[in-house]
């Protein structure tokens, strides 16, 4: 073999013998091809062909060259890799039967792979070095026709010999065919579990890149994306549908969700590691469509695993899955968010039921079971502690703490799993505004909720714990619908609390005032407002009453003591605190006959009033006061035959109560009244009548009075006297009034109270609509008559 030298290229004068030239150029390129081109002169090399495009050769030596690189890839290359193919990697192209495991697949396709490889590793490396010595025809042979780069043209040739040359004659195959075959089975095999050779798939996928359907090189007719991508594609959403199809009659929707997340991370690492980031977005949503669209829908609804199941079951981080795959098809998460509302308002419906079936159900008698004396022992602590509460208002709070851990529950989902997507709080906010307002007593338990914490429940709570409290109570409020219902039971609520004083806290009941303003409107809490200006300014009358009664100088040492609530009608629910006015079974009667003594300071108090505020008038509520009495009950005979000594207690009794007590200081020992003459005397309602005899002559640990006969209901024959042998280990002595039900509203209650709010409705909705008609009537054609309507 020629070695070029200085002396071989040597011309005489201006004459180039291309031949000679030629020959020895093509010696050096065949040298360069066999790995031999240590000992060439690529200086002298480089002139040769220097020389040759100045004299006007470089076409005749851009096509030899091109000549040269046809010949020895069709007769070197193509031959070596031709030999590669074994029967089994032609089956498998066409579709056939291979025969062979799937080792023996693996192995021969390595094979081939690797043999490509070099071919293609060798080929770059001698067209690199070849370019180095023609880089003057490249420069201007090339540009100058605009051809492309010897380099360029080479791999179209590498193209076109080696890919896409037929393997036989009168066939269509060839290598880029079983290639794309081989590294489709490659990819199948790791899909399934199988450890592949990454680097030398991505090697021939660097090749694919490399190469192009045309010598101008764009981008878009990169062989990888013309001939491999499209087959993979295809093979891909061919083998995802079959998948997609199995994991869905074999295995839970938990499984599923992991599952595709898997394919997910393993189709954008394989894109990452073995094939090309060109194909990351194409293959993602060819997994989206086949794997996650199509299926979706009945991963969500899978029976004992589904979307149901993992709500049920606090199933984070599958929800979380669930939540991740259903983003990536479908923006507004329609399939979760409809299976999550079904989910929340079958639970509050569920919630709802059982409030009702609690709150209706019939309470065992006590009689039911013997009571051991460490029964009476329990019984006597826990009434020691305070009444218990009826049945209905337990069922009442038990509703709120359901709702409210209901909501805890699917605010920590939304959180932890659903990324607090706006749109799922909104599906989330839809739901438990559902179910909460066809409870038709939401406003009305929601209030009882409140009463109860503002009366006990924030005792001995830490500010946050409250403002806790008061936050989730807020958060039911912004629920109901009818919120002026719940503004008609609130008022109630307070108006008891207020006047009883059983509230907890003055700043803490302001502070959800302030709430509620921020959160519903001012208008929603004007009369509220108002309530406690109320008591702030009855007050103040009550220590200037006291003021004006002490400047009189009465030296009596037994004078009444008078506080006063002066409440403004309109803001206070009167209507509400008198049941039994609103009982249309109860005759009409005339205001309560208070004793004597107790009529000269009402009447002291109310020219007091009058003189300062003329025009007003003032109506006593005596259903709606306390009083505290000093009670003496004399020495009496003890079982020893001897005298026992004189007691003293103080009473907290109603207003009736103590109307009807001091109806006995008139009255000789032994000498009693009826039922009848009781009423007479006091012309207290007979309902509120028999509830206060209930509470002092039959309750066992408040009998100041005597019932004759003794029984729990009271009759209008029954006879009542003074009990002088009242004992009580206390000084101070609460007497209750017997409840004549529970504080949850009753049906006929309900309905009144909805009469009455949709009265005021009535009244808004006119006035709405007469500041309607002002506003439009000027806009209005000139034929519209108001009179007419």
């Amino acid at each position: 073999m020629p070695y070029l030298t200085s002396q071989a290229l040597t011309t005489s004068g201006d004459g180039v013998d291309f031949e000679t030239m030629w020959s020895i150029l093509s010696s050096s390129l065949r040298e360069i091809h066999t790995k031999n081109a240590s000992k060439l002169s690529f200086e002298e090399l480089y002139r040769a062909a220097y020389k040759l495009v100045l004299k006007r050769k470089g076409e005749v030596l851009y096509e030899r060259v091109k000549t040269f690189e046809m010949d020895w890839l069709s007769t070197e290359i193509f031959g070596r890799v031709k030999n590669l193919l074994s029967g089994s990697l032609l089956a498998g192209a066409t579709g056939g039967n291979t025969g062979t495991t799937a080792n023996e697949k693996r192995i021969a396709g390595e094979r081939l792979l690797k043999g490509l490889k070099q071919a293609w590793d060798d080929h770059n490396l001698c067209m690199s070095m070849t370019t180095d010595v023609l880089m003057y025809m490249d420069r201007v042979y090339c540009n100058d026709k605009e051809r492309p780069s010897i380099f360029i043209a080479s791999m179209a040739l590498f193209r076109d010999h080696i890919l896409r040359s037929p393997l036989f004659e009168g066939e269509n195959m060839n290598v880029a065919m079983i290639l794309n075959s081989v590294i489709l089975d490659q990819i199948q095999m790791e899909r399934e579990g199988d450890i592949i050779d990454k680097t030398l798939i991505r090697s021939c996928a660097y090749m694919l890149e490399g190469l192009y359907e045309t010598e101008d090189e764009q981008e878009d007719t990169k062989l990888y994306l013309t001939s491999f991508e499209p087959e993979f594609l295809d093979a891909s959403r061919m083998f995802y549908q079959h998948e997609g199809e199995s994991l869905l009659r074999g295995s839970d929707a938990g499984t599923f969700c992991r599952h595709a997340r898997m394919r997910i991370n393993e189709e954008q690492d394989r894109c990452r590691s073995t094939l090309s980031p060109l194909t990351a977005p194409k293959i993602k949503l060819v997994l989206e469509e086949q794997l996650i669209k199509k299926n979706i829908h009945d991963v969500i609804e899978m029976e004992g695993s589904g979307v149901k199941y993992m709500l049920d079951n606090d199933r984070y981080n599958e929800l979380e899955l669930i939540y991740d795959l259903l983003a990536r098809v479908d923006e507004k998460k329609d399939e979760l968010r409809r299976a999550m509302q079904k989910r929340v308002v079958q639970s509050g419906t569920d919630i709802n039921s059982a409030a009702m079936t609690a709150s209706t159900a019939p309470q065992p008698p006590p009689e039911s079971r013997s009571e051991t004396s460490g029964d009476k022992e329990e019984r006597g602590k826990a009434e020691s502690k305070g009444p218990p509460l009826n049945q209905q208002t337990v069922a009442a709070l038990q509703w709120v703490d359901d709702v409210l851990r209901l909501k805890v529950k699917y605010e920590t989902i939304w959180r932890t799993s659903f990324d607090s997507d706006q749109g799922l709080q909104t599906t989330i906010t839809r739901s438990f505004t559902d179910f909460i307002n066809a409870f038709p007593r939401s406003a009305e338990y929601i209030s009882l909720f409140l009463d109860d914490n503002l009366k006990k429940g924030l005792k001995g709570k830490t500010e946050n714990e409250v403002d806790a409290v008061l936050e989730k109570a807020i958060t039911l409020i912004r629920y109901i619908q009818d919120k002026d219902m719940f503004e008609r039971y609130y008022k109630k609520h307070l108006s008891r609390r207020l006047l009883m004083g059983k509230s907890l806290s003055g700043d803490v009941e302001r502070q959800m005032i302030s709430r509620m303003k921020m959160e519903v409107g001012n208008h929603f809490t004007q009369k509220l407002e108002g309530m406690f200006k109320d008591m702030s300014v009855s007050e103040d009358l009550t220590a200037n009453f006291k003021t004006r009664i002490a400047q009189l100088g009465d030296p009596d040492p037994k004078r009444i003591e008078l506080g006063i609530n002066v409440l403004t009608s309109t803001m206070w629910p009167l209507e509400a605190l008198a049941p039994s006015a609103n009982n249309s079974s109860e005759v009409a009667r005339p205001n309560c006959i208070f004793p004597p003594a107790i009529e000269r300071i009402k009447q002291g108090f109310e020219k007091f009033y009058l003189d300062k505020h003329s025009g007003r008038r003032l109506t006593w509520q005596a259903n709606m006061g306390t009083a505290d009495l000093r009670a003496i009950f004399p020495k009496t005979p003890s079982k020893d035959a001897s005298l026992s000594k004189e007691r003293r207690h103080e009473l907290n009794v109603s207003t009736y109560a103590m109307v009807i007590l001091l109806q006995f200081n008139e009255l000789q020992p032994g000498q009693s009244y009826s039922f009848e003459e009781l009423q007479a005397r006091t012309n207290i309602p007979s309902s509120e009548l028999i509830r206060n005899l209930q509470s002092l002559a039959v309750a066992p640990k408040t009998r100041v009075l005597i019932k004759e006969p003794m029984s729990k209901d009271i009759k209008a024959t029954d006879r009542f006297l003074f009990n002088e042998s009242f004992h009580s280990k206390f000084m101070k002595i609460k007497v209750g009034v017997v409840t004549s039900g529970n504080k949850v509203e009753g049906d006929r209650e309900r309905r009144e109270t909805e009469k009455r709010n949709d009265d005021t409705r009535g009244g808004s909705i006119e006035a709405a609509v007469v500041r309607i008609m002002k506003y439009e009537i000027p806009y209005l054609l000139p034929s519209f008559s108001p009179s007419k309507y």
